[in-house]
């Protein structure tokens, strides 16, 4: 049992999968982060592009 719990510890096969699985976890933390802190501004721009795209568009068609 003692060799089958050091062979355990020494197997570093799922470190990787691990280090992605959090990397992944904090991009994720980041981008909701980021998307509440420039989500009204964001809506304001695209409103403002469309609102202009629909005038050119309107200006161009009269």
């Amino acid at each position: 049992m003692r060799k089958l719990m050091k062979a355990f510890v020494r197997d570093e096969r799922g470190v990787s999968a691990m280090e992605y699985a959090v990397l992944a976890g904090i991009v994720v933390v980041a981008l909701g982060a980021m998307s509440t802190v420039f989500s009204s501004g964001l809506t304001t721009m695209f409103g403002t592009l469309f609102s202009n795209v629909n005038k050119a568009v309107n200006s161009s068609s009269k």
